[in-house]
């Protein structure tokens, strides 16, 4: 009996020091260690649209270089909701991500994702457009407020610095809007000729270019030049202009999106500041490696930009 009630004791006292031996209960959420048997990083990418394709050549650049790093890569679409993106942040950092690519759909509303990412100690960086919250190691973008300067003179120029002009805004509260509109405005603010007749978002979509642009030409039919926030938006406009049957309406983009490209080689596009998504993407990747490698990172990675025309 005696031996019987050792040998339960003994099981006992086993059982325990196998469970202290683990630290990680099971479904435990806890984000496991970068440095894994096979060295690769796992990074989340949170991308603000995939109905856009500056968005989805920004995914691909990014694809590409973690393919060529021998990375692993987990992509997400917010579809432009602000709340599905900070649920989708959510569930990048349970699946044990080692550092998160964000383009905020809202500079704001993104604050707390970023926060949530801060306290499971997981890095973060943000794409094309910044977020207003939150600690974040790096951002990658072109200068949306050089780019919506350089459309500004390039309309001031064609114009001769008189006409009408409408801007059609991109998704309100996007540091992307905010910044390209605030170029814009410093381009043709204060120049005596120019007045813009409509101001008005149209979130950064065609469809919603078009509707906008043809509920404004409802009451201005007389206008000469028209600035979007990007190519989306700058081709719906274009196709609102040509139902009207206006003519030597001058269109600009922001981009430089394949579409838009051809819509200037075409003749239809006046002009489209163009970005590099591809390199911004790349970048990301390339910096997400040196952050988790405790790499010193730049707080601001710009991206070139240039006017085609």
């Amino acid at each position: 009996m005696k031996q019987a009630f050792k040998g339960l004791v003994f099981f006992a006292l086993l059982m325990l020091v196998l469970a202290g031996c683990s630290t990680k209960a099971p479904g435990s959420s806890e984000k496991t260690s970068s440095s894994k048997k096979d060295g690769k990083i796992k990074i989340g990418l949170s991308i603000s649209t995939l109905n856009n394709p500056f968005f989805v050549t920004l995914k691909e650049g990014a694809e590409k270089e973690a393919k060529a790093q021998g990375n692993d890569i987990l992509v997400v679409d917010a579809q432009n909701d602000s709340a599905k993106q900070v649920s989708d942040v959510e569930d990048l950092i349970q699946k044990g991500v080692d550092v998160l690519l964000i383009n905020p759909t809202d500079s704001d509303a993104v604050t707390s994702a970023i926060e949530s990412a801060n306290n499971a100690k997981i890095p973060v960086i943000t794409l094309d457009r910044s977020a207003n919250g939150g600690e974040v190691v790096s951002h990658i973008a072109s200068d949306n407020v050089a780019g919506g300067k350089m459309a500004g003179e390039f309309i001031l120029e064609k114009l001769g610095k008189s006409g009408k002009v409408v801007e059609l805004e991109g998704i309100p509260g996007s540091s992307a809007a905010r910044e390209r509109g605030e170029g814009f405005h410093k381009a043709i603010d204060g120049v005596d000729g120019i007045k813009v007749v409509a101001k008005q978002a149209a979130d950064f979509d065609r469809t919603k270019g078009l509707t906008v642009m043809e509920n404004i030409l409802q009451a201005n039919k007389d206008i000469q030049a028209v600035f979007a926030h990007n190519d989306e938006m700058a081709l719906g406009a274009l196709q609102a202009i040509e139902a009207a049957g206006l003519k030597n309406v001058i269109v600009v983009g922001f981009d430089a999106t394949d579409d838009a490209v051809k819509a200037v080689k075409d003749g239809k596009l006046a002009a489209t500041v163009a970005q590099k998504p591809a390199d911004i993407g790349k970048f990301g990747v390339e910096t997400a490696a040196k952050v988790v490698k405790k790499e010193t990172v730049e707080k601001f990675i710009p991206v070139s930009l240039e006017l085609v025309k």
